[in-house]
C-alpha cells in the first residue's frame, strides 16, 4: 500500500484508510464483533495503517472494537478518534448536544485512551465545531494533551475555513476531515485552497457517497430504520433514481480501466491532491479488498478531464443531511 503524508504534519498514513463507524453504528444493526475484529486485522495485513473511529460511534463501542482489533498491531497503525459531543447519560444511542469545553475534551481523551487500549491518540479531531466554545480554547486544550503525550496530532471535522485558521494559529492542525466525493464537492471552493496554503491534510469521509457510488443502489433500495440513510434526502427513491447518472459515468470509466465504480471514485479522490486520504468504510472483506485496489488505479489526465466534463453536466439531487444536522457543518 502506498503511503501519504497529511499536509506538513509528518503524519504518514496509508493512501486509503478504513472508516470504522459502520461496523457498530449508523448503517443498520451492529455487525458481529469477532468478524469485525478479523476485518480490522485483515486490513492491517493488506497494508492499511489508518483507522478512524469516535466516541459517539456506538456510542463508545466502536472505540472498544477498534482498540481490541488493533491491539496486536498498535505500533504499526495510526488511530484517529474524535471528541465534541455530550452523550445520553441514560445510555441511549444518540448524542444529546455539543460539548467542546476544555475540561470535557480532556475527560474524553482519557476515556478514549482506555477504550482504545493505548497510551496515545495519533489524531484527535473535534467532531463538530461547538459555537459556544471559542476554537482557540479547543485548540489550547488539545495542545495541552499533546504536551502531556496523550495526543500526537490535532484535527478538525466539518469546520469552516475561518475556524481552521484560528485553530491552526494556536495548535497546528494536521488534518481536516470532511465529506468529499464526486457527489459532494463543496470542499473545493474554499477549504481545499486553505488547506493547501496552511499545509493541512484532508481526510475524506464518505468517499463513496455512503455506499451510493459503489453502483449497488437504485430507486428500489430500502434501508432499515436503524440505518441513518433512511432519513437522508439523497437516499429517497426519487434522489436515488435521479443520481444514477453519476454511476453511469463511473461505470463508463471503470469499463475502460477494468475497475469498479467504487475504485474509480476513490482513484478520482486520490488524484485531486497528494495530501488527500479517503477513509471508505465497510463490513465486508471483499469490499475492503476492492477499495484497497483503488490505490493502484491510475487515472490519466484525459480520464480526469472526461470525468470533469461529464460531472459538470450532472446535478446531484438532495441535500447531504436533514436541515437540523446540516447546521452542524461549516461553522
Amino acid at each position: 500500500m502506498q503511503k501519504r503524508q497529511l499536509g506538513r504534519s509528518f503524519l504518514e498514513v496509508s493512501a486509503i484508510g478504513l472508516g470504522c463507524m459502520g461496523m457498530s453504528f449508523s448503517y443498520g444493526p451492529p455487525a458481529d464483533k469477532q468478524e469485525m475484529i478479523a476485518l480490522l486485522r485483515s486490513a492491517v495485513e493488506r497494508g492499511v495503517t489508518f483507522f478512524d473511529t469516535a466516541e459517539v460511534y456506538g456510542p463508545l463501542t466502536n472505540e472498544e472494537l477498534v482498540g481490541e482489533g488493533l491491539a496486536p498491531f498498535r505500533d504499526r497503525v495510526v488511530i484517529a478518534t474524535k471528541f465534541g459531543f455530550d452523550l445520553d447519560p441514560n445510555g441511549g444511542p444518540r448524542w444529546v448536544g455539543l460539548n467542546s469545553r476544555p475540561e470535557h475534551i480532556k475527560q474524553v481523551a482519557d476515556a478514549s485512551l482506555r477504550r482504545l487500549r493505548t497510551n496515545h491518540i495519533d489524531l484527535f479531531y473535534q467532531h463538530r465545531v461547538d459555537p459556544n466554545v471559542p476554537i482557540e480554547d479547543v485548540a489550547g486544550a488539545v495542545k495541552e494533551l499533546i504536551q502531556a503525550g496523550k495526543v500526537r496530532h490535532f484535527g478538525l471535522s466539518e469546520a469552516g475555513v475561518n475556524t481552521v485558521r484560528r485553530a491552526h494559529a494556536v495548535q497546528p492542525v494536521a488534518a481536516v476531515q470532511n465529506e468529499y466525493s464526486l457527489w459532494t464537492r463543496t470542499p473545493e471552493a474554499e477549504l481545499l485552497p486553505t488547506l493547501e496554503e496552511l499545509g493541512i491534510g484532508l481526510v475524506a469521509y464518505s468517499p463513496l457517497g455512503k455506499g451510493f457510488l459503489t453502483g449497488k443502489m437504485d430507486e428500489t433500495t430500502r434501508f432499515d430504520s436503524s440505518d441513518f440513510r433512511s432519513i437522508l434526502p439523497r437516499f429517497t427513491p426519487e434522489a436515488l433514481k435521479a443520481n444514477q447518472a453519476l454511476i453511469g459515468l463511473l461505470g463508463e470509466i471503470g469499463a475502460r480501466k477494468q475497475a469498479t465504480p467504487a475504485q474509480v471514485a476513490l482513484a478520482w479522490l486520490l488524484a485531486q491532491k497528494p495530501w488527500i486520504v479517503p477513509i471508505p468504510g465497510t463490513t465486508k472483506l471483499t469490499r475492503l479488498e476492492e477499495n484497497i485496489g483503488a490505490a493502484t488505479l491510475e487515472l490519466t489526465a484525459d480520464d480526469l478531464g472526461s470525468i470533469e466534463t461529464a460531472a459538470a453536466k450532472i446535478t446531484v439531487l438532495g441535500a447531504r443531511y436533514p436541515e437540523n444536522l446540516e447546521r452542524l457543518t461549516g461553522l
